[in-house]
C-alpha cells in the first residue's frame, strides 16, 4: 500500500508524538515522583501503611500547610457496603481541599474502589458513590467542581489480593490521583 507524501509525514509525526507522550516519567507539580496509592515519597515517608489505614490525617494536613505540596495520604478507606466518610479521614480530606483551593490549576481524579463481594454492577455503583461522597465533601470545602473528576473501578483494581477481612478493608477505598 502506497501512502501519499502528506499522509506519510502525518503518520510519522503522530508516531513521534505518541512515543514522546509515552516516555514521560510522571511526577508531581514540583518534579518529585509521587505515587497515587502508597509507597514512599522523596523523603522516604511511607504514604500508606500495610494495614490499610494510611498515615494519620493530622500529619498529612500539617505537611500540606507547611510546604504547599500534595498531601501525603492519598487513600481513604470505607466500611463494608458504605459510602459514608469516616471521621478519621476528615482531616485528610480537608488537607486535600486546602491544597486544591491553593492550587486552582491542579486537578484530581477520585478513584472509587470496592472489595470483591457483590455483583460487578453493584460494585461499580458503590465505587462511584464513594468517590462522589469525597467529591461532595471537597465541594463543600470550597473546591471548584472543575478540579475534580470521579471514576469508579469497582472491584477491578484491588489493592490487596485475598478473601479475608484485611484484604477487603484495603480494597474499600477512594484514591486521590493527581
Amino acid at each position: 500500500m502506497q501512502l501519499k507524501p502528506h499522509a506519510r509525514i502525518l503518520a510519522i509525526a503522530l508516531s513521534l508524538a505518541f512515543v514522546a507522550g509515552c516516555s514521560s516519567t510522571g511526577g508531581g507539580q514540583d518534579g518529585d515522583l509521587t505515587g497515587s496509592a502508597g509507597g514512599a515519597d522523596r523523603d522516604g515517608v511511607t504514604t500508606d501503611s500495610a494495614d490499610g489505614r494510611g498515615v494519620s490525617g493530622e500529619r498529612a494536613g500539617q505537611r500540606a500547610d507547611a510546604d504547599g505540596r500534595i498531601p501525603e495520604t492519598r487513600t481513604i478507606y470505607f466500611e463494608y457496603d458504605s459510602d459514608a466518610i469516616r471521621s478519621e479521614f476528615e482531616s485528610v480530606l480537608t488537607a486535600h481541599a486546602r491544597f486544591l483551593q491553593n492550587n486552582p490549576n491542579a486537578s484530581v481524579v477520585l478513584q472509587g474502589h470496592t472489595d470483591e463481594r457483590g455483583t460487578r454492577e453493584y460494585n461499580l455503583a458503590l465505587g462511584e458513590r464513594r468517590a462522589g461522597a469525597v467529591e461532595r465533601y471537597l465541594n463543600v470545602q470550597g473546591v471548584s467542581p472543575s478540579q475534580v473528576e470521579v471514576v469508579s473501578y469497582g472491584e477491578e483494581r484491588p489493592a490487596a489480593r485475598g478473601q479475608n477481612e484485611d484484604a477487603y478493608a484495603q480494597n474499600r477505598r477512594v484514591v486521590f490521583a493527581y
